[in-house]
């Protein structure tokens, strides 16, 4: 798994998501959107590659109700970091929400949990996981 991530993660950011979740998938299109850099690639958490990379990273995904971001072959994050260093590297108004990192991570960690323990009932839930566009495919990883 090793090799297989060095080479997956060649000048690259993954992101896992909830393939189900409509927010997460709203949330995706947004980071496709603004990644002008391209450095992120995507991965729903339940399918082969995510549950392959949370457990090379040993992360429980029942015990998460979170984005990941992997940074490297030995770094990852979660909840509200993940969100910041993903928002880090977009431009324009984005940059104002920089000052999430002024907060101490338990209190941006307590409104992330909040949003994302009640993101199926605020904002619904698929039946089966997002299929990219043609026009996106490229960003996903199997």
């Amino acid at each position: 798994m090793q090799k297989k991530l060095n080479k997956l993660l060649n000048n690259k950011q993954v992101i896992l998501f909830d393939g189900f979740c409509n927010f997460c998938n709203s949330a995706v299109l947004k980071i496709i959107y603004n990644d002008k850099k391209n450095i992120f690639l995507f991965a729903p958490l339940q399918s082969h590659i995510g549950m392959q990379l949370t457990n090379y990273f040993t992360i429980d995904t029942k015990k998460l109700d979170s984005i990941i971001l992997i940074e490297s072959e030995t770094s990852f994050y979660i909840k509200s970091t993940a969100a910041l260093k993903i928002i880090n590297q977009f431009n324009g108004f984005w940059k104002l929400l920089k000052i999430g990192w002024l907060l101490p991570t338990p209190l941006r960690d307590f409104f992330y949990s909040l949003i994302a323990r009640n993101r199926y009932k605020w904002f619904g839930k698929k039946t089966s996981c997002m299929i990219p566009t043609k026009e996106i495919k490229s960003k996903f990883i199997a």
